[in-house]
């Protein structure tokens, strides 16, 4: 199981590292906090967002933001009196829930504060799915998290992006204005690990840490790097 160059996104180089039982891919880079999905990531006073609202689009092209009419150049949508959290936009990531038809529920989307994720740039989408599983090691303390892969990175960002949760899981500062890191940070895609929908935090774990034992662990992850 040589690793091989899979595919290269802005200087960052994806290996293509599987064991006998475990597809992967590996890269190594750093972590951008990404809040989509969290029910305050943005606000129309933006102080008041996690986020600052330019991760979010701009009028006229809201890819982050749910919008009236479901196309980005629509008015973004703001939440209700029975949604999370009043008075913020919606904020949409990639993977949803197809259970929830309605576009405008920020319960359909996967919520970047309490759930793991992983963003990969287009590329990534050759090879890996949205709800595939990942594991996330902070070379600098040793600490791996499981996650799931639930967003599309912009093509002309860095690769290396994780939702709040998974940075705090790693150690790292969570906070989406301030916080990442710009390097040490190590990922493993397993392509096809995942069934294409959300799952819950407890569920992501268990089923990521099996593919990771399975794959070959930190020796593994190692070799790879």
């Amino acid at each position: 199981s040589r690793r091989a160059k899979l595919f290269e996104h802005r200087s960052t180089i994806a290996w293509s590292c599987s064991s006998a039982d475990v597809q992967a891919f590996v890269y190594q880079s750093g972590m951008a906090v990404d809040a989509d999905g969290a029910y305050r990531a943005y606000h129309p006073d933006n102080r008041l967002g996690l986020d600052s609202i330019e991760h979010a689009g701009s009028p006229g092209n809201w890819w982050a933001l749910a919008t009236d009419t479901g196309n980005p150049n629509g008015r973004p949508v703001i939440q209700k009196k029975d949604d999370p959290a009043p008075g913020y936009y919606v904020s949409m990531t990639s993977l949803y829930d197809s259970r929830i038809a309605n576009e405008r529920n920020p319960r359909r989307f996967v919520d970047a504060a309490s759930v793991p994720y992983v963003v990969l740039p287009p590329e990534g989408f050759e090879n890996a799915r949205l709800g595939d599983f990942a594991s996330v090691m902070n070379l600098e303390n040793g600490k791996v998290a499981a996650g799931i892969v639930a967003d599309e990175s912009a093509p002309e960002l860095p690769m290396g992006e994780g939702s709040i949760a998974l940075a705090r899981m790693l150690g790292l500062d969570s906070n989406p204005r301030t916080g990442g890191t710009d390097g040490g940070v190590a990922y493993v895609i397993y392509p096809g690990s995942g069934n294409g929908k959300p799952r819950p935090s407890g569920e992501i774990a268990k089923i990521s840490q099996e593919y990771f034992k399975k794959w070959g662990s930190l020796a593994k992850l190692h070799s790879c790097l």
